[in-house]
């Protein structure tokens, strides 16, 4: 009886061991004939330029990021194209211009400055210079409305100050304080 309840105590720990000897036995020869990884690009001058001009073209439909840093699908599909244009022969320049008689400026991390980026070029400091003079416009509007307000007497500026230290010979201490 007791050998017997032993036995069904070791089956789930004997069932464990032989079935991870079998996967092993399955999984081993595999990894070991597994040789080193095979490199996904033949040229490494040709992808080296890939991700150099990939740098300077933007993903069209991700926010802010280059089609190098982007794995959307589009940008995949742009970096293959770039590929296959400079595998093809064709220049940095030639493959740019390509893309943007494609996609437009908007490709461009870099848009050219023509007439209708001109906006984007001089828009910046078209700002800055608009927030200063409004700053300096309303800096000499506030200097003017302090020189035109009425000026206190002597006497006035005296009893102002009476007042604030509380020497004044209308205010007694008595009378601030708080009735109950």
């Amino acid at each position: 009886m007791r050998a017997r309840s032993s036995f069904w105590r070791l089956l789930p720990s004997a069932v464990s061991a032989v079935l991870f000897t079998l996967i092993l036995a399955v999984a081993a020869p595999q990894v070991l004939a597994a040789d080193e990884a095979v490199p996904l690009v033949t040229d490494p001058q040709l992808e080296a330029r890939v991700m150099d001009l990939s740098h300077k073209l933007r993903c069209l439909v991700c926010q802010n990021q280059s089609i190098a840093e982007s794995n959307a699908p589009l940008a995949l599909d742009l970096r293959n194209q770039v590929r296959e244009q400079l595998a093809a022969g064709k220049s940095e320049e030639a493959v740019v211009d390509y893309l943007v008689a494609r996609y437009g400026d908007f490709v461009l991390y870099l848009p050219p400055f023509k007439g209708t980026t001109l906006l984007l070029w001089l828009g910046p400091a078209l700002l800055l210079v608009a927030g200063a003079g409004w700053l300096g416009w309303r800096l000499r509007r506030r200097a003017a409305e302090v020189r035109s307000a009425p000026h206190l007497t002597r006497d006035e500026r005296a009893r102002a100050r009476a007042l604030l230290d509380g020497t004044s010979p209308g205010t007694s201490p008595s009378s601030e304080e708080p009735r109950s």
